[in-house]
């Protein structure tokens, strides 16, 4: 950082909520994306992102902290470069918010502790290596049907209410207890409720250690959380590049992102574009997305939450949002609707690494059959709630019967829901996945109850279940 001297001050001339206009006479003005600091009354400082440049000699940047308190004529001293947050390990099994602040209570970070810039450029295309090692989840949809990759970027998009956190909370549980690299997690625009349980919740399953919390709630201005990501992410990619070490970065939730760039945008007074969203829209998301990347022996891997306003997958954020993942989950209101959690969409729902050459044969033809056989039990769906089942062929009523008992099947009780249901979570490996799938459709449980494969882990479980009931 440059010193900070009264021949680099500027001074604030006016305050609009989170807008903040400084005049620097005679002085070359910061670049855009550069950081201000300003001084409160109280004593605390507000960072101030520079976003335009209005003449030779006036600024306009936006404040990453509340404003409450600042007046005209306040100096504002630039850092040099843009926000700095700290970064390595130092910062594990700690919260922090966009510009680098402790929110746990646990006592400032050593005075030595690196610092790293929330601006940079994406990785290069030829320092970029190939999605090789497989996730696994132990959530049987996701795996079967979304596989992920380390250095691929998986979205969950849905509406509300349909199990979006609800399915981060599940996947940060199964795979941070078991997975060996560093775990970011990003909070943005949420709620701070959310934000207190997931800390607890690391807190007692003993991860914590290796996990870093990064938060810009929805009751913070609009400038945190549009830049909490980068900060998330700058932290993930010191991890990947400095230490070497597998990052996964889990986003909740990415539309916020969008969101507050678009409440930005707005008080910059720039025209709206296409449903009131900013014009940089697919700018500002590019420019995150593409930072998520693996490079050399190491990666970072996301999974992202994205809110569905209205349920409109054709909304520009969201269509802007899938065109940069590699796993498409689509939560579905009528699943929820009929108690099928998680209310993963098996039709609409895509990876572009079910591929053979990746998962091998089996999986792919396996994952293409339950996708086929459900699918045709909708196409079905009208013609049996207006004539019944028994107006159906034989082969079409038996694809019928097998779709139900799939879409049971890839039901699961979830860790997290646990002491709301009382059902204990289940995790399933990929290949009692994909056996039970096999046995559903070469006929293998026809005669079976359809609820005994209605929240079970794996097909044993199943005929336990069913053994039970016709013991009964």
């Amino acid at each position: 950082m440059k010193p900070e001297t009264i021949d680099t001050a500027g001074e604030v001339v006016a305050i609009r909520g989170a807008v903040v206009d400084v005049r620097f006479d005679g002085m070359a003005l910061p670049k855009i994306d550069e950081a201000l600091r300003i001084r409160r009354p109280d004593g605390a400082d507000v960072m101030i992102e520079v976003q335009a440049h209005l003449d030779a000699a006036t600024l306009r940047g936006i404040a990453l902290q509340d404003t409450v308190g600042l007046r005209r004529g306040a100096r504002a001293e630039p850092i040099g470069g843009p926000v700095e947050v700290p970064v390595g390990e130092a910062v594990l099994g700690r919260l922090l918010d966009v510009t680098g602040g402790i929110g746990d209570g646990k006592g400032d970070l050593p005075p030595d502790v690196p610092r790293s810039p929330i601006h940079r450029p994406a990785p290069p295309f030829r320092a970029r290596a190939g999605a090789s090692e497989m996730f696994h989840t132990g959530i049987k949809v996701f795996d079967l049907l979304t596989p992920l990759a380390q250095g691929s970027k998986a979205a969950m998009f849905g509406g509300a209410g349909v199990g979006k956190t609800v399915l981060v909370m599940e996947l940060i549980h199964a795979m941070v207890a078991s997975y060996e690299g560093i775990s970011v997690f990003s909070g943005v625009g949420e709620r701070s409720r959310e934000g207190h349980e997931l800390l607890m919740e690391m807190t007692n399953a003993g991860v914590l250690d290796r996990t870093v919390l990064v938060y810009g709630q929805m009751n913070e201005p609009p400038g945190a959380r549009w830049r909490v990501p980068l900060t998330a992410l700058t932290i993930a990619e010191h991890f990947r590049d400095e230490a070497q070490r597998n990052v996964l970065l889990l986003m909740d939730n990415v539309f916020r992102f969008v969101q507050a760039g678009a409440e930005v945008s707005g008080l910059l007074g720039r025209l709206p574009s296409r449903v009131g969203y900013q014009p940089t829209l697919g700018t500002e998301v590019a420019e995150l997305q593409e930072r998520i990347a693996s490079t050399g022996g190491a990666s970072v891997t996301a999974v992202e939450a994205v809110y569905v306003p209205a349920d409109d997958f054709t909304d520009p954020a969201v269509t802007t949002i899938a065109s940069h993942v590699d796993s498409m989950v689509v939560l579905s209101r009528a699943m929820a609707a009929d108690g099928m959690y998680p209310a993963i969409d098996p039709v609409a729902s895509s990876s572009i690494l079910l591929d053979p050459l990746i998962l091998g044969e089996e999986h792919v033809r396996v994952a293409n059959e339950v996708r086929r056989a459900i699918e045709h039990y909708r196409g079905l769906q009208d013609v049996i709630s207006l004539l019944g089942m028994e107006e159906l062929g034989r082969e079409d009523r038996q694809i019928v019967e097998r779709a139900r008992r799939l879409q049971r099947f890839l039901t699961q009780p979830f860790t997290v829901t646990e002491a709301f249901t009382g059902i204990p979570g289940r995790s399933v490996p990929i290949e009692e996945t994909i056996k039970g799938c096999k046995a559903i459709l070469a006929g293998a449980c026809d005669d079976w109850d359809e609820a005994a494969l209605y929240m079970v882990g794996t097909l044993d479980e199943a005929r336990e279940k069913q053994a039970g009931r016709d013991a009964a």
